[in-house]
């Protein structure tokens, strides 16, 4: 499955780059609020503009302080899955809790240098787990391989019954390093320049959707 990154859209033009990824699974919106992260994007009204005219629905990661205050707002607009980050978060569970009750999917995000096992307790609270491959609060970053150890444990424990979780990875990810991380048993891919830098969204999402099944059943 394949998200575009919002991230790496016009943002001039929201309404528009929305309709050229209607392809997609999800629309991977980011959230910064240069707090938890040094960079300011977007919050809930621009989001619940979005919400509104997306094709696909929306996937909300919030790099953002406070998580418990804030998260529950982006679930009430009906976004389909909102992810909020464990070192940000001072009880996991209660906010994944909130954002169930208000409709959502409940993500938890780590953070690269973030182990897995910190978070394995909660887990089974949540819908997601978004392994991050790059530093949150800037697009355009380079791969962390280092990362796909957490994703290909998250699997594991997925496929022996013990989770019920989309393994989703952000940061990074294009037609290099796609492969890579869906053998090590990622679900949704997030994808900023690689899809919004393409000629074709479309055409990109295709691509890139084709290389992680070969991938996967390889």
């Amino acid at each position: 499955m394949i998200a575009p990154s919002l991230l790496s859209a016009d943002f001039a033009n929201l309404a528009a780059e929305v309709q050229r990824v209607a392809d997609a699974d999800w629309l991977h919106v980011d959230v910064m609020d240069a707090h938890f992260v040094p960079n300011l994007t977007l919050g809930l009204p621009v989001a619940q503009a979005i919400q509104a005219v997306s094709p696909v629905p929306l996937d909300c990661h919030l790099m953002i302080e406070n998580p418990e205050r804030w998260a529950p707002g982006y679930a009430e607009m009906g976004a389909r899955n909102v992810t909020v980050h464990a070192e940000a978060c001072t009880d996991p569970r209660a906010v994944a809790r909130d954002l169930k009750a208000a409709g959502a999917l409940a993500g938890l995000a780590i953070k690269p240098g973030t182990p897995l096992e910190d978070y394995l307790d909660v887990l089974p609270d949540f819908d997601t787990l978004l392994v991050m491959s790059v530093e949150p609060g800037f697009g355009g970053q380079s791969f962390i391989a280092d990362v796909l150890p957490k994703a290909r444990k998250a699997r594991e424990l997925v496929d022996a019954g013990h989770l019920t979780l989309i393994v989703e990875i952000d940061g990074g990810i294009n037609a290099d390093t796609i492969e890579q991380a869906a053998e090590a048993g990622v679900d949704m891919f997030v994808a900023g320049s690689a899809v919004y830098g393409a000629e074709d969204p479309s055409k990109a999402i295709a691509a890139l959707r084709a290389q992680a099944a070969a991938a996967m059943n390889g």
